[in-house]
C-alpha cells in the first residue's frame, strides 16, 4: 500500500501537464516531449511494454508494432477532423485496463491482444492527431512515434530485467488509471 501512496504521489504533480509538450522547440522536438508530458500516455505505454514481456514470444515485437501503427492511423483520422467518439475515455480505459493484463499475465490469443491494442492506440494517435502542429504533422508524428516506441522499450526492459515484479509493475500502473480516474 505505501508503494501505491508514493507512486500516486510522485505522479500527481504531472497530472496538470497531461498533454504538454506539443508547443515548444521544433515540431520533432514537439513530438518527442509530448508523451512524457502525460501521465496517462506514460502509463499507457509503459503497460504495452510491460504486457509484451509477461507474454513473451512473438508479443515481445507484436503488440508495440500494433499499438504504434494503429496509433499513426488514428493520429491520421484526428489530424483529418474525423470523427471518434470516447476518446478520452478510451485513453483512461486503455491505462486501467493494459495495466490489469499486465498484472494478470493475461495471454489471450494474439490477434485478440493485437486487435485490443490497435483499438487503444488509435484512440491515443487520434487525441495527439487532433491537438498536434498543423502543417507540420510529419515532424511531429515522427518524435510521437520515437517516444512511444522509446516508452514501449521501456516497459519491456522493466519487466525482463525484474520479471518477478513485473506483474506488481502492471498492478501499479493499472492503480495509476485508477488515480487519474476517480482522483481529482
Amino acid at each position: 500500500m505505501t508503494h501505491l501512496l508514493t507512486l500516486a504521489l510522485i505522479l500527481s504533480p504531472s497530472l496538470a501537464l497531461a498533454h504538454a509538450g506539443h508547443d515548444h522547440g521544433s515540431p520533432f522536438q514537439a513530438g518527442l516531449l509530448h508523451p512524457i508530458g502525460g501521465t496517462d500516455h506514460v502509463l499507457a505505454m509503459l503497460a504495452v511494454g510491460l504486457w509484451a514481456a509477461v507474454t513473451g514470444g512473438r508479443a515481445l515485437s507484436a503488440m508495440p508494432l500494433a499499438f504504434v501503427a494503429a496509433m499513426v492511423l488514428g493520429g491520421a483520422m484526428g489530424m483529418a477532423g474525423a470523427g471518434l467518439p470516447a476518446v478520452e475515455p478510451m485513453i483512461l480505459a486503455s491505462v486501467i485496463l493494459l495495466g490489469v493484463a499486465a498484472a494478470l499475465a493475461l495471454r489471450p490469443p494474439l490477434a485478440l491482444s493485437l486487435g485490443a491494442l490497435a483499438v487503444f492506440g488509435a484512440a491515443h494517435g487520434f487525441a495527439h492527431g487532433a491537438e498536434g502542429p498543423q502543417g507540420q504533422m510529419t515532424a511531429y508524428a515522427a518524435g510521437f512515434v520515437i517516444a512511444t516506441a522509446g516508452l514501449h522499450l521501456a516497459g519491456i526492459g522493466a519487466g525482463l530485467a525484474m520479471t518477478r515484479f513485473a506483474r506488481i509493475l502492471g498492478a501499479a500502473v493499472a492503480a495509476g488509471g485508477f488515480l487519474l480516474a476517480f482522483g481529482g
